[in-house]
């Protein structure tokens, strides 16, 4: 169906903002979510906001304190290829690369990748479920197979992000601009589980941007990486997904990140995994009782048991590979 809408491209991001007040204003980025869910009818555009001037929220560079800074513009394939966070922060970059097609990570930004809507669907179809305002969530008794298995109340959905996942395990932050000022927002407070608001993914409120994403020093012992496991090599959502950043010294892990992707509505993190893992070696049997740990309390639905055992040899083969090497 045709949607009808006005279109600005601001020159400030103060316009930006102001011209966000409007009722069913949206941010244009890359627009490879936005231009799906206006096809799909996820929800009304009467002015779409486009960023594209806007020049200053682009581009990677290093912070006073050893950091890194990525505009929130910047896309998913500058981040994948960047030599830096290759070379740092190698989940991130490894995430990044895993995201859909090349065309889309060429036109697609980090930004946007966070920020992006749920692919349930029955959220992106004719369904007027709970998080389009409904009364039910119709995964509970329908084709749930790709469905979370963690931290589902209400609403099944996972989080469809790549990206997310590897920043979550460096500690990242998020710099957001609004009319009232700006604010610094740890990734893992950014993101609302539906047990907190089923109609929300995010905190942003209608008026904020993202403009930047922080990365704290990366320290000389860190190690990390990040593997999804999809139905087909391009494309795909992650069925099931992990992103370890552990600081490994002499074969003992000192301090572990380790988060989910494609197992619940948010970046899933794993604390039951680190648990075990921090001040650890990385045996066999270190990683086998890690690995149970990570699915212990996972709660499938009809379709979806096999990802406990999915992730569960998922965290078992990248632990591994931590371990060797």
């Amino acid at each position: 169906m045709t949607v009808h809408f006005s279109y600005v491209r601001p020159a400030s991001l103060q316009d930006a903002m102001g011209q966000l007040g409007s009722d069913n204003a949206r941010i244009h980025a890359g627009g490879t979510d936005l231009l799906g869910c206006l096809r799909d009818e996820v929800f009304p555009a009467a002015k779409i906001v486009s960023l594209s001037r806007l020049g200053s929220l682009q581009g990677i560079s290093k912070t006073a304190d050893g950091g890194l800074s990525i505009g929130a513009l910047t896309t998913i394939a500058e981040v994948a290829a960047h030599p830096l966070i290759r070379e740092k922060y190698a989940a991130l970059a490894q995430g990044a690369a895993a995201v859909a097609s090349p065309q889309i990570r060429n036109q697609g930004t980090l930004g946007g990748n966070l920020c992006q809507k749920p692919r349930c669907w029955y959220y992106r179809g004719e369904f007027h479920c709970l998080r389009k305002g409904g009364e039910y969530c119709y995964a509970v008794n329908g084709e749930n197979q790709y469905h979370c298995i963690l931290g589902g109340k209400n609403c099944f959905i996972v989080h469809p992000s790549d990206t997310a996942p590897a920043l979550l395990a460096f500690g990242a932050g998020l710099h957001i601009a609004g009319p009232r000022g700006s604010r610094t927002v740890g990734l893992e407070d950014f993101f609302v589980p539906p047990s907190r608001d089923v109609t929300r993914e995010t905190v942003l409120e209608p008026e904020e941007i993202v403009t930047e994403i922080l990365l704290p020093p990366a320290s000389a012992t860190l190690r990390s990486s990040y593997r999804k496991v999809r139905a087909r090599q391009a494309w795909d959502f992650a069925l099931a997904g992990v992103a370890l950043a552990l600081e490994l010294a002499g074969g003992r892990v000192n301090k572990s990140r380790v988060v989910l992707s494609g197992a619940a509505p948010i970046p899933w993190r794993a604390v039951e995994v680190e648990k075990i893992i921090d001040g650890s070696t990385l045996t066999p049997e270190v990683i086998r009782e890690a690995a149970a740990a990570g699915v212990a309390k996972a709660s499938p639905l009809s379709k979806n048991g096999y990802k406990i055992h999915l992730f569960q040899g998922l965290l078992a083969e990248e632990l591994e590979k931590m371990g060797g090497g």
